[in-house]
């Protein structure tokens, strides 16, 4: 497996701009807060460690909201908010 078909769940997350800080990122996860659908199987991550891919389908709550996204791209570094927004696609709960 190449490293660039996957990425560690807090580096995306922080690359993404959903969180100020790759810790802050890790410890979003390690509370269980974020759910993974990957091929229809839904997970909760609890490691900073676990990987996403192109593709996947993530739920978690910030600031007391859920956020449903698509993951469009892993992205190479943390750029501006415009890049950032480059990575994912929201999906609208029905």
């Amino acid at each position: 497996m190449s490293g660039d078909d996957a990425c560690r769940i807090d580096v995306w997350l922080w690359r993404a701009r959903f969180c100020k800080t790759r810790t802050l990122a890790a410890k979003v996860v390690e509370e269980g807060r974020v759910r993974l659908t990957r091929t229809g199987q839904e997970t909760r991550l609890d490691k900073a460690s676990r990987t996403v891919k192109v593709g996947d389908a993530l739920v978690f709550a910030l600031g007391g909201r859920l956020t449903a996204i698509r993951v469009e791209a892993l992205g190479e570094r943390r750029g501006p908010p415009a890049e950032a927004r480059t990575l994912y696609s929201t999906l609208t709960e029905s």
